[in-house]
């Protein structure tokens, strides 16, 4: 059996194989390199050379490797984009549709509370005890007929006690005073006794029902010339017991002018008009209101007319504004009903100095063709202003969006037609 051959002593290797090995270690860096750099395509190979990341809060976040947003942080941006574009848009068709008609002439849907000026305000309370508390048992209706009195003008008051399934309470008045309120220091108003009875008479409508009705007419007693918040307090008793309530009224006893004229209308551009002949005693700013129903008696707008008038004669202008008439498409003729206005007083309590009121129908037009009336939306420097300012947010936010992604669909208008 032949014999191995003797192996070699340890020691160094030799210089060859140390350069084989120096070169393979190189290659596999050089391929780790490589292999770590496949799919960035032509990004640049330093941080150095990398275009800044875009300015502004829109584009904060984590971003890759690459420097983009990362996909759920990119998504979050856009729909931020989006809701603001959304907001602006809001913004904008929103003051175009409320400002489409002045403001002297505005729907009736959006003031309802002003449809019936002249009704009744009605109310149901527990009975307020005469020495403090209430009962609940026992619930007081009231109503007066108004709140503002104007010179030579009344009020009525009534009031019913009823238990907590709708049945009428025996009730008796035992008293019942009106007096001015006062600050202190000044002088006391005279009290003035009203009599309430439910006996069919006066402005009690049925006898005998169990509704107590009053009737207060300043003019016509010792509150002629006061001028303020009229206080009727009606102490009555229910079951042995004794509860008060009170009705305030504000009295203005000057008249600041008065209706002169019967009422006429026009047609100017494209609006209709009511003209009232108003012979003013005292000049200054006068606010004046009336409304408008159409044919079946179905209410349409609320126009006003403020304005400064000097004394002597002067002409209130009630305008049915075009478009407003166009869009609403009412049933023609159209009927003005429910004058009142007053004269505006600054730095002073009361406030005003109340015209006397055109009460039920003041002025039936002529039946007209709708296509008379101009459907053109209102216009002003304000509207203008606004409608300008506005439109330059919404402009600005849809680039915003379309900067951060060209491919993204712009959100659709509430008014206008969907553009970039």
């Amino acid at each position: 059996m032949p014999s191995r051959p003797p192996s070699r002593p340890a020691g160094p290797p030799r210089p060859r194989r140390r350069i084989a090995a120096l070169a393979l270690a190189g290659a596999g860096v050089v391929a780790l390199i490589l292999w770590s750099t496949r799919g960035q395509g032509d990004a640049p190979a330093t941080a150095s050379a990398q275009p800044p990341a875009p300015h502004g809060p829109q584009f904060f976040g984590a971003v890759g490797s690459a420097g983009l947003p990362l996909p759920d942080d990119r998504a979050n941006r856009r729909r931020a984009l989006v809701e603001n574009v959304q907001l602006a848009d809001h913004t904008y068709c929103s003051y175009r549709t409320s400002s489409q008609y002045p403001v002297g002439s505005r729907p009736m849907a959006d003031n309802p509370d002003q449809n019936r000026p002249n009704d009744p305000v009605a109310a149901m309370n527990p009975m307020r005890l005469d020495g403090g508390g209430a009962d609940t048992n026992v619930q007081l209706q009231t109503a007066q007929s108004r709140v503002y009195m104007a010179s030579g003008e009344s009020v009525a008051f009534s009031l019913r006690a009823v238990d907590a399934a709708g049945k009428t309470l025996p009730l008796v008045i035992t008293r019942a005073l009106a007096q001015g309120i006062t600050y202190a220091g000044t002088r006391q108003t005279p009290q003035v006794s009203i009599p309430f009875a439910d006996d069919g008479t006066g402005a009690d409508p049925v006898p005998n029902d169990g509704a107590f009705a009053g009737v207060l007419a300043p003019a016509q007693t010792g509150l002629a010339s006061f001028n303020g918040t009229v206080r009727t307090e009606v102490r009555y008793n229910v079951g042995g017991k004794s509860g008060v309530v009170q009705f305030d009224v504000i009295y203005t006893p000057e008249l600041p002018g008065t209706w002169a004229g019967a009422p006429r209308e026009t047609m100017e551009n494209g609006s209709l008009v009511f003209h009232l002949p108003l012979e003013v005693r005292i000049p200054g700013r006068y606010i004046v209101n009336g409304r408008v129903d159409d044919a079946r008696g179905h209410p349409v707008a609320l126009l006003t007319f403020n304005d400064v008038l000097g004394p002597g004669p002067n002409d209130v202008r009630l305008t049915m504004f075009g478009k407003l008439l166009r869009d609403g498409a009412p049933a023609l003729p159209l009927t003005l009903r429910d004058v009142d206005g007053y004269l505006l007083k600054e730095n002073t309590d009361p406030d005003r100095a109340l015209l006397p009121r055109l009460q039920g129908k003041v002025f039936a037009s002529t039946t007209r063709s709708p296509n008379g009336f101009s459907d053109a939306e209102w216009q002003s420097e304000e509207r203008s202003r606004y409608l300008t300012e506005f439109g330059k947010d919404l402009r600005e936010a849809k680039s915003r969006l379309a900067a951060f992604d060209p491919a993204a669909p712009v959100p659709p208008s509430e008014c206008m037609p969907t553009t970039r």
